[in-house]
């Protein structure tokens, strides 16, 4: 017995590190998803945001986002999103004035981030004009970012939140140039390359022009191809309300990141309820880390 509890005291230091390791391990990790959730439309009938709102927000919280970039929320919407994830804090400008005016709200969890600072500009010629739309784009279109300090792993990063016109090629296209113009200027003061994470709906599949002109310099990176574990789930995104036989229509949903940002896992999730998503778009979610 003596011989037994020796060997037990042993190796208890060396139990109690296994126990705290992971700890330690995973406190530098938080998991980022993009998510358009449809806005209200009162067309959708059995697929209408109240009857699918509930479900929107488990989603977030039992795949435990720490950071949410959503798209096309309109200001019911976040009403409802604020009472049902308290734990959540949340920044974002509508596109257009008034109840149909659509945001790329950016949602990350109070207890963990800090934010220091944030803005909104629009996808034209003209970024800092609110409500103005260049080139041959259908809408007003905005990216909302915060500068957040994550109070677990004491690092700082940049997260950005876009939803590209979902009409006009050439103001996808120079949309993209905007959104790495506004990302250099609005890192500028940064001390040191500074981490970024872009999500959106970007109405814009890996071979056209507006990926390339989002990925070409090497500023931005698509967090599939850098994941360190193979991606989980469906590639593409849009998939409509009904889940079907047929592929998913196209990927246009996407997690962008800096050098500063490595990618351990990414997914695209496909949760559904009696053959129906929650949203006409799969959330893609990766899970990350910033580096030192």
């Amino acid at each position: 017995m003596k011989s037994l509890s020796k060997l037990f005291t042993s190796i208890l230091p060396a139990i109690a590190l296994i126990f705290l390791l992971p700890e330690g391990l995973f406190a530098q990790e938080m998991r980022v998803m993009s998510y358009n959730i449809r806005y209200k439309n009162t067309i959708d009938s059995i697929n209408g945001w109240e009857y699918r709102k509930e479900n929107v927000a488990a989603l977030i919280r039992y795949h435990r986002a720490d950071v949410v970039g959503l798209q096309e929320v309109q200001p019911a919407q976040l009403a409802d999103l604020e009472k049902m994830l308290p734990e959540f804090a949340w920044y974002g400008v509508p596109r257009v004035e008034g109840p149909s005016g659509e945001y790329t709200a950016v949602f990350y969890r109070k207890s963990r981030f800090t934010l220091e600072g944030s803005g909104t500009f629009w996808m034209s010629e003209t970024p800092d004009v609110k409500e103005s739309k260049s080139w041959d784009a259908f809408y007003p279109r905005t990216a909302s970012w915060c500068k957040l300090k994550d109070k677990t792993a004491k690092k700082t990063f940049f997260f950005f939140n876009t939803h590209l016109d979902h009409r006009g090629e050439i103001a996808r296209q120079e949309s993209a140039k905007v959104i790495l113009e506004q990302i250099r200027r609005h890192t500028l003061r940064h001390t040191g390359q500074p981490a970024v994470i872009v999500t959106g709906d970007f109405n814009a599949t890996p071979e056209s022009v507006t990926y390339q002109n989002l990925t070409k310099d090497g500023i931005l990176k698509d967090a599939i191809g850098l994941s360190e574990t193979p991606h989980y789930g469906p590639v593409r995104t849009s998939s409509g309300f009904f889940v079907r036989k047929e592929p998913l229509r196209a990927k246009i949903d996407f997690i962008f990141v800096s050098d500063k940002v490595r990618v351990l896992q990414h997914a695209t999730i496909t949760d559904q309820q009696e053959g129906r998503y929650y949203s006409d778009h799969l959330p893609v979610i990766a899970v990350v880390e910033v580096k030192k």
